[in-house]
């Protein structure tokens, strides 16, 4: 059977339009609008994103050529001034808000558990620097010539999905990002040396969220237990340490900071890595391995800069950019989506290309999934008879 729309228009139907329509209301995002939708505002920067668009201009051009093919959309062609004020002036907490939104969407096709053994949920923090011209982005800039900012993420690795984001200025801490997010009891947290505040590790243990981490190599402790080494020749020590040097006042007295430490031998470098974590019952090993998994929100930081427009903007007021980041987010949850209701093994990245050259293709978007490198089969045919 033929499908009646693009691909394009497919994908946006992982998007609830009625939950989207309420937080239009929600945020008064149309008060002024004149004719120009939230809708059609979303459809055109995911255009942007998805199809590589490069400037506003692109992006009117780009929805122009497939003049035809956006009655399924539910648009008509925005003149790129239009998109510029929208931008501008419009509400970024609409997006905000359908990010979470089409993420628990995407939580539907995550495969249930994540690579390592344990049915605890596995999360990484973590945060990258999107550099920004000064002279066009005053508001961002740290120094004569350069201004950025920071994107905060949480990763879930069950799907791999950013389930937590927070955009700031870049002279806001990790930690100071970091305290703000609630994680749920038993979850295992990965997070590097700029997260560290022992009040707050504190605090994650009380709660009973259990952590991976590294400190820094000044870092004071008292052994108290010398635990077995395993097999793996990698692990060379697995003790329980008291940290001396951070102690709370308590009634009772000081209390320390009693964590895990584990040490290894990278088998690839040599190097020696110390890991602490609160995590007593877990092998050493195990421990090792989460925080190696920290490497997939590396990953992810990666292909959001490689396949979609987060590097250069089609706007320069603060506003503008958090619209961009915002919707290259909800871009990258659908194209997650994808992937992980792929029956191919293709990777993220050619999934990406492959995408963006059938944007507007009439497809039958999971038949296309199953082997997007296929070319399309045209309909047989139909000879009418003379008798």
């Amino acid at each position: 059977m033929q499908p009646f729309c693009s691909l394009f228009s497919q994908i946006l139907k992982v998007i609830p339009r009625s939950r989207f329509e309420q937080l239009t209301r929600k945020h008064g995002s149309e008060r002024h609008a004149r004719g120009f939708t939230s809708w059609q505002q979303l459809v055109a920067m995911l255009f942007c994103h998805i199809g590589r668009a490069q400037s506003l201009r692109e992006i009117e051009h780009g929805l122009r050529s497939a003049q035809g093919k956006l009655s399924h959309l539910g648009i008509e062609v925005p003149h790129r001034s239009t998109l510029s004020y929208a931008n501008e002036h419009r509400p970024w907490q609409l997006f905000e808000s359908l990010f979470y939104v089409v993420l628990e969407q995407c939580r539907s096709a995550r495969p249930g558990r994540h690579a390592l053994r344990f049915k605890n949920p596995l999360l990484s923090v973590d945060s990258t620097t999107v550099e920004l011209v000064s002279e066009m982005f005053s508001w961002a800039r740290y120094n004569k010539r350069k201004g950025a900012i920071k994107l905060h993420l949480v990763l879930d690795h069950d799907g791999l999905l950013p389930t937590y984001a927070v955009v700031t200025d870049l002279g806001s801490g990790d930690i100071t990002v970091g305290r703000t997010i609630k994680f749920e009891a038993g979850s295992v947290v990965v997070f590097d040396r700029g997260y560290i505040d022992y009040e707050w590790l504190r605090s994650l243990d009380t709660r009973g969220v259990f952590f991976v981490t590294r400190l820094k190599k000044t870092a004071h402790f008292k052994v108290i237990e010398e635990r077995t080494l395993p097999r793996s020749r990698s692990v060379i020590r697995d003790q329980v340490v008291d940290l001396t040097h951070v102690r709370r006042s308590t009634r009772g007295g000081f209390v320390p900071l009693r964590l895990r430490r584990v040490e290894i031998v990278d088998p690839e470098t040599d190097k020696h890595l110390v890991f602490y974590s609160n995590l007593m019952d877990f092998g050493a090993t195990t421990i090792s391995r989460i925080y190696k998994q920290r490497w997939q929100i590396e990953l992810f930081f990666k292909a959001l800069k490689q396949n979609l427009k987060i590097k250069t903007f089609i706007g320069t007021s603060a506003n503008a950019l958090r619209i961009q980041l915002w919707t290259a987010l909800i871009a990258m949850l659908l194209i997650r989506y994808l992937k992980l209701k792929s029956a191919s093994p293709v990777s993220l990245s050619n999934l990406v290309a492959m995408l963006r050259f059938h944007l507007f293709s009439y497809r039958e978007l999971w038949a296309w999934l199953r082997s997007p490198f296929e070319p399309a089969h045209p309909p047989p045919a139909l000879q009418l008879s003379l008798l």
